[in-house]
């Protein structure tokens, strides 16, 4: 025992050394020769707990990774992906630079009750060298709209070919023109009483039976309208009232349901362009404020009537003041490369 304890006196006094004895009675391995047993910083974590998480991690260990294993973990560890538009910088944000209203003030909102007992105004088109609505709007298509319609053309050709589609689209077109001249004839005080009651057999106009209903007080039909000062035209189907409110109507046929205006989509705005261009226009003593969108079906289904409010026919007029000022720059920049 003297032998230890003089090892220790000698191992003290030597130079960057240290021995602690233990208060604990004779020779003891649990002296610390100034070194901290080290701990296991996992042997306080629950293994339990987390051992679903852990076998989960290992278990992609040798696998590849894919782009949608990654989606799948992100959706793990983060939850679904939150999918939003990312902001368009369309109609929505631009402002026309030549701004004009779409209600004339020097006109008056309310018919004379003397138009109710006349005959509907029903004004020639004249072909002049100022652009039509219809043309406008198909000058001015998104490069969305193109696709859509190229793709939806293609796929016509490639199942009735090229002559099948031909003859498809030249009957669309019989058919829109046969429907709109039975509405003339139906929706006009001098039309032909048998003319009419043969129209009833119509899919089409069986569909818009219960629109005609609330239409009253026509003031025009197959009319010719021109905006006189942002110089443009159309040829506009009808301006009555509906249910008491007096309102450009367009009648449309369509093979497939659309039940919201958004289905529609550019008429909103041949509608608007018709409104403004009335109120601008010396032919037409009165003013239009709201718009109706009627969608026909050949089966004789209920149609869809959209009506346009004055709120929602301001809104569509700010999207056709833009198109109409595009098509204007394009026709400008074309006419600037055109060599003389």
């Amino acid at each position: 025992m003297k032998a230890v304890q003089t090892i220790c006196r000698q191992l003290r006094n030597s130079k960057g050394f240290f021995v602690e004895r233990t208060p604990s009675v004779g020779f003891s391995t649990s002296y610390s020769c100034g070194r901290k047993k080290k701990m296991n910083p996992y042997e306080e974590v629950d293994q339990g707990k987390y051992s679903d998480l852990v076998q989960s991690v290992l278990s992609f260990r040798g696998h590849a990774q894919t782009p949608e294993s990654l989606f799948e973990e992100d959706t793990l560890l983060y939850g679904p992906v939150s999918k939003c538009k990312p902001p368009k910088q369309d109609e929505e944000t631009r402002v026309t630079e030549n701004w004009f209203p779409l209600l004339n003030p020097e006109k008056s909102l309310k018919p004379n009750a003397t138009n109710d007992a006349t005959i509907p105004l029903k004004i020639p088109l004249q072909r002049n060298k100022i652009p039509s609505v219809t043309r406008v709007l198909q000058q001015t298509m998104t490069s969305e709209q193109i696709f859509y319609l190229e793709r939806w053309k293609q796929r016509m050709i490639l199942e009735l070919g090229e002559d099948g589609f031909a003859e498809y689209t030249s009957n669309i077109f019989l058919q829109g023109k046969q429907f709109h001249e039975a509405l003339e004839s139906i929706l006009s005080p001098q039309g032909n009483v048998k003319e009419r009651d043969e129209n009833l057999t119509s899919g089409y106009i069986e569909s818009i039976q219960h629109i005609l209903k609330d239409v009253s007080g026509v003031r025009a039909l197959e009319s010719a309208v021109q905006h006189e000062t942002l110089k443009y035209v159309g040829l506009l189907d009808c301006v009555a009232e509906y249910q008491d409110k007096l309102c450009v109507i367009d009648w449309k046929t369509s093979e497939k349901p659309k039940p919201f205006i958004r289905n529609t989509f550019d008429n909103p705005l041949q509608v608007v362009a018709y409104v403004g261009a009335i109120n601008n226009d010396a032919n037409y003593s009165f003013q239009v404020q709201c718009g109706l969108i009627v969608v026909a079906y050949k089966d004789g289904s209920p149609a869809h009537p959209h009506f346009m409010d004055t709120q929602l026919c301001s809104q569509y007029w700010a999207k056709w003041l833009l198109r109409l000022e595009e098509y204007t720059k394009k026709e400008k920049k074309q006419n600037i490369q055109k060599p003389d």
